[in-house]
């Protein structure tokens, strides 16, 4: 018998049984034969370990142990899509859309919102390489051991396919998975999980794949990216995706016009409460890759996609007392208490009021009955108060004029919406946030330091700021309660990896007001050390691409505070990374500094994104859109009507790939 050739028969013939169930749903054999081939393969593998294979469906049970989910860069960013809440938000949608394209029939692709954890899977040669979660967009955790558990994901493709690629899914737990699990756990004793988004998202990051793969989950499919897929458009991209092997929800619809995603929109905000996992949208992405291509990127999102939510659901509930928060800005955010309500999913026991304004606009009282609904899908708020259900001795809610915590009184600017606590160096809550703000993932992400131990290590007088972080040893944290000997050493050793972060990031982490993650990457690349933005003043600060006179009066207060000044030198004195550290490109010139080109067409020679490096790596900035200030567009074929008729409106030369070359080549 050739052993080699009976494993390799076995295995393509349980990968297209795990296809025929978990993706056709079309079983051609019963359980319990499929189970017998998988241990006749796992004994034969068992017997003759040299022809191991990663991919095998043997795999698919799980047992590998991860302790710690390594982060790794997304090669491909993962952005967030905007929201629209009526018909009317997609129509604006439209023509800003028709403003770069120009008056070009479109077709539109439009797909079912799942709400469940995203996942970006690499394949090389047709292989399942590499899983990544979400995370900030930019890199997620590598939870590879416990996808592969997941029956509708394929580990191995069929058919042609690109040598390398991204595919992008949502992973879900259908309701029928859900039930099952929570009747499991209330069967002995044990608390159920509260909604199928949150349980598919936590079993992400399970330790041990073996209990991931007991969990029903599910992936559908939405989006592939990579260098030259063998289509153009995103619904041929869908199609092709199933001949390869993937899950594609059968719901998707190429829709002719703007009339065509209304009718979608309004056939499934009724119908998906027929379906077997949460729903609350419609994603709707403008079909050629080529426009795709034109279209481009905001900071956070793609302008050729657009998520239309439906109406979120409402309850109503009493309102048994109001609160209120001290952020680490030192805003204070009214919090209503409710009394606990399912809501979407979830049991909802708390709201948001926002501010003092809206307590005002809504007439809120404690005692009332109010309307909740989760906006977004998301959060929850109250929207409006039931009156003919009010008591009549009811009294108008008076606004706190004292900090809650440290009773310092509150201020309000003018034009703020906020009040705020101005004891800013003294009030706890504030100094916890900006420690566990600093700690972040997105900021300096520390391991082994949560947000709770960063409130234990204050409240037993070990730090006051997040300089302090660094002067902290085993011996003074293994006193403090839940602390252990491996855990202590493990948040020692995170403070200290951490100065390996990246400037960006840094100038984001200490918490300037105003200056977000986007903020701080512009600040970081323009003026590349800390040096530099402490000195700049407000004119060089409003002149930077995008920073209004709020960020640039929010960055000249920051640094002329003196305990700030103290904080940042400590920080440089422990080697944090206060400037940018330039990767070292022996091709690049300053040749085309001070010059801004606009990208549009389709290029023979070179990719879009070969083109766009060139610029930058040769001192240029790469404009999203052609205005006053670009001082080139660099044309392919099929360049957007709009975009040749606005550079010649505005007089900007329009150059070749060719032209472009012999510029950057020319001495």
């Amino acid at each position: 018998m050739d052993i080699q050739n009976t494993i390799q028969t076995l295995r393509e013939e349980l990968n297209q049984h795990n296809y025929n169930y978990y993706v056709l749903d079309k079983p051609t054999i019963s359980d319990f034969e499929f189970d017998l081939k998988l241990k006749q393969l796992q004994d034969l593998e068992d017997k003759y370990p040299e022809y191991f294979d990663e991919n095998s469906p043997t795999q698919r049970v799980g047992g590998t142990i991860t302790k710690n989910f390594q982060t790794v860069p997304h090669e491909h960013r993962m952005y967030s899509l905007d929201n629209s809440y009526s018909k009317e938000e997609l129509s604006d949608w439209e023509k800003r859309i028709q403003k770069v394209l120009g008056d070009v029939p479109l077709e539109y692709t439009c797909e079912l919102k799942y709400d469940g954890a995203s996942i970006s899977i690499t394949y090389e040669n047709g292989k399942l390489k590499r899983a990544v979660t979400r995370g900030d967009g930019f890199q997620g955790d590598d939870v590879t051991n416990n996808i592969k558990t997941i029956k509708s994901i394929p580990l191995k493709l069929k058919g042609n396919f690109p040598e390398k690629f991204d595919v992008r899914g949502e992973i879900i737990l259908p309701f029928a998975g859900f039930e099952k699990m929570n009747q499991e756990l209330m069967e002995i004793g044990e608390l159920p999980y509260s909604n199928p988004r949150n349980t598919a998202s936590g079993s992400l990051k399970l330790q041990d794949s073996a209990e991931v793969a007991k969990r029903p989950l599910d992936c559908l499919l939405y989006f592939l990216i990579g260098h030259k897929l063998p289509f153009n458009s995103q619904f041929d991209g869908l199609e092709t995706a199933r001949k390869w092997g993937f899950k594609v929800p059968k719901e998707a619809k190429l829709a002719h016009n703007l009339e065509e995603v209304f009718e979608f929109i309004d056939y499934w905000d009724i119908h998906r409460h027929n379906l077997p996992y949460e729903t609350d949208g419609v994603v709707v992405k403008v079909n050629s890759f080529y426009f795709q291509d034109e279209l481009g990127f905001t900071a956070k999102s793609p302008r050729w996609a657009i998520a239309y939510k439906f109406k979120s659901e409402q309850v109503s509930t009493k309102l048994s007392s109001i609160s209120y928060q001290v952020g680490r800005t030192g805003a204070i955010t009214p919090v209503a208490n409710l009394e606990p309500v399912q809501l979407a999913g979830t049991i909802v026991k708390r709201a948001s009021l926002h501010n003092a304004d809206q307590i005002e606009k809504l007439d809120i009282r404690v005692g009332d009955t109010v309307f909740v609904e989760k906006g977004g899908e998301i959060i929850p708020k109250i929207i409006a108060v039931d009156f003919t259900k009010r008591n009549e001795n009811s009294a108008p809610t008076k606004y706190i004029t004292h900090c809650p915590e440290c009773h310092t009184e509150l201020v309000r600017g003018e034009g703020e919406a906020n009040h705020y606590c101005p004891n800013f160096y003294g009030c706890p809550p504030q100094i916890i946030g900006r420690i566990q703000h600093y700690i972040s993932r997105k900021a300096m992400d520390i391991e082994g330091l949560g947000g709770e131990t960063v409130a234990l290590l204050f409240n037993n007088g070990l730090v006051h700021n997040f300089a302090d972080l660094y002067e902290l040893t085993v011996e003074q944290i293994l006193p403090l309660e839940r602390m252990a000997q491996k855990s202590a050493e493990n948040l020692v050793k995170g403070v200290k990896n951490s100065v390996n972060i990246p400037f960006e990031r840094v100038l984001y982490a200490i918490g300037i007001r105003f200056v977000g993650e986007t903020v701080a990457k512009k600040l970081a690349k323009h003026y590349k050390s800390i040096d530099a933005l402490s000195q700049a003043t407000l004119m060089d600060l409003v002149l930077v691409d995008e920073i209004g006179d709020r960020i640039a009066q929010s960055v000249i207060d920051f640094f002329e505070n003196i305990e700030n000044r103290i904080i940042i030198e400590r920080l440089k004195s422990y080697g944090i990374q206060f400037e940018i550290v330039e990767k070292v490109n022996p091709n690049a010139t300053n040749k085309l500094s001070g010059k801004t080109f606009v990208v549009s067409g389709v290029f023979e020679k070179y990719s879009r994104d070969d083109l766009k490096k060139a610029i930058e790596d040769n001192g240029g900035k790469v404009g999203s859109s052609i205005s006053a200030k670009t001082d080139y567009v660099i044309a392919g074929d099929n360049m957007g009507p709009a975009k040749l008729e606005k550079a010649n409106k505005l007089n900007v030369p329009i150059i070749s790939e060719d032209d472009f070359m012999i510029l950057i080549n020319e001495s």
